[in-house]
């Protein structure tokens, strides 16, 4: 396997009981589809959202359900895209709701490497695709090792927030404490949800009130 789960994310997961198989053997899936198709992310990319958050720096967590599977999107931070491809219909979405919440300006690109460094863990609850194939691989196992993330950085940390987009996502609200987080439930911002319930929720500014200080 090329990619592999930065190690202060291994050692974050195994304090709190998770074992490595649970990333490793939905990669090694991954890694023998692309012998046959293409697949999204690059291979370097599988990783990315770890890599750009570590998880001493988690302040919130923002979860997609797969990645894009167009050709140049995907690029293992839900739902961000490479500098100079265009917005994707639910990204521009978002967009939208943050001008909307904030009466600033939203990124002036889709790539939301900014976000991630900030602390916002960008993660897919499944973090592979087939090009062209949305779901391909959400029978590999990668569900297993997203709800180990979620398990862990409950138990592990407090105070954080939880943005749930979609029914999909909210699944994960099980696996959260809402005692010691915050959880942000509402529409997926995708055109065919986002006029019911997404436009108008303000999660941007729910964010900043629940994480005195925080800056988008």
């Amino acid at each position: 396997m090329s990619a592999l789960l930065p190690e202060n994310w291994q050692k974050f997961l195994n304090d709190a009981g998770f074992d490595n198989a649970l990333w490793e053997l939905p990669l090694a899936k991954a890694d023998a589809r692309r012998s046959l198709t293409q697949v999204f992310p690059p291979e370097n990319k599988i990783f990315n959202a770890f890599a750009l958050t570590p998880p001493e720096k988690v302040r919130v967590v923002i979860l997609g359900q797969d990645p894009y599977h167009g050709d140049g999107q995907a690029e293992g931070l839900a739902f961000s895209v490479p500098e100079g491809i265009p917005l994707p219909p639910s990204l521009r979405n978002i967009f939208k709701e943050f001008e909307s919440d904030l009466q600033i300006p939203a990124p002036a690109s889709g790539h939301l490497g900014n976000w991630a460094k900030k602390g916002v863990l960008l993660i897919n609850a499944v973090l592979s695709v087939d090009a062209h194939c949305p779901g391909s691989h959400a029978d590999f196992g990668w569900e297993r090792f997203t709800d180990s993330v979620i398990a862990a950085l409950d138990k592990e940390k407090s105070g954080l927030v939880f943005i749930l987009w979609g029914s999909f996502a909210r699944k994960k609200a099980a696996l959260i404490d809402r005692k010691k987080h915050t959880l942000i439930e509402n529409a997926h911002p995708s055109p065919l949800s986002a006029y019911r319930g997404f436009f108008g929720s303000k999660p941007f500014s729910a964010v900043k009130n629940a994480l005195p200080g925080w800056e988008w």
